[in-house]
C-alpha cells in the first residue's frame, strides 16, 4: 500500500451505489482474465447520472484519452459510497479504472470490506463533507501516516480517519495475503 497516494480528483455524490460503479450487465467479465479485467475499468462508472458526474459541474466524463483508464486517481464522495448490492466487483472496477483511493464520509460496509479484504483500493473516511470544497480535476495528495488530505488547487488540507486495523490487510495485500502472513493460512 502506498502510504502517499496522489492524483487528479473525480468527485461524486451521495448514495452512489454498486450498479452505478459497475452496472450487472458487465458482470460476465472475469476479472481474473486480463483482457477482461480491463473492461471494468472501461465500464466503472457508466451508470452515474450525467449530471453527477464529476462534480460540481457535473457532465464531466470520467475516461478522456483512454476508454479503459481514467486519467483520475481520487474519488472523493459524499455520504453511503457503494451501497446496493455487496459485489465484490464495484472496487476492482474502479482499481481496473486506475483508481487508488476513494475519500467520503462513510461507506456502505459491504463495499468498504470489499476494498479492504482484495486489497483493491484505499477506503478513507473524513467527517468533513469535502463534495462542497473539492472540485474534480484538482490535485489531491492523501497521506495515509499523517491522515491528511490535501487540495494542492486551493492550498486546503483535511484530517482524515486513520484506517485503524484494516490497514495490515491493504498492506498485505488482502484478506488472504494477511492470513498467511500472521499463520492463519499455510502458503
Amino acid at each position: 500500500m502506498e502510504k502517499i497516494i496522489k492524483g487528479k480528483a473525480f468527485v461524486l455524490g451521495d448514495n452512489v451505489d454498486t450498479d452505478q460503479i459497475i452496472p450487472a450487465q458487465y458482470l460476465t467479465y472475469n476479472p481474473s482474465i486480463p483482457a477482461e479485467y480491463k473492461m471494468f475499468g472501461k465500464f466503472a462508472l457508466s451508470s452515474v447520472p450525467p449530471g453527477q458526474m464529476g462534480l460540481p459541474k457535473g457532465h464531466q466524463a470520467f475516461h478522456t484519452d483512454d476508454e479503459f483508464v481514467s486519467p483520475f486517481t481520487i474519488i472523493v464522495a459524499g455520504k453511503n459510497f457503494g451501497c446496493g448490492s455487496s459485489r465484490e466487483h464495484a472496487p476492482i472496477a474502479l482499481a481496473a479504472a486506475g483508481i487508488k483511493a476513494v475519500v467520503c464520509e462513510f461507506y456502505a460496509r459491504i463495499f468498504y470490506r470489499n476494498s479492504v479484504n482484495g486489497s483493491y483500493l484505499v477506503p478513507v473516511e473524513c467527517q468533513t463533507r469535502l463534495i462542497n470544497d473539492i472540485a474534480t480535476g484538482d490535485e489531491l495528495t492523501i497521506d495515509l501516516e499523517n491522515h491528511t488530505l490535501t487540495n494542492h488547487t486551493t492550498k486546503d488540507t483535511w484530517k482524515l480517519q486513520d484506517l485503524g486495523e484494516v490497514a495490515p490487510i491493504i498492506e498485505a495485500g488482502g484478506i488472504f495475503e494477511y492470513a498467511k502472513k500472521v499463520g492463519m493460512l499455510k502458503s
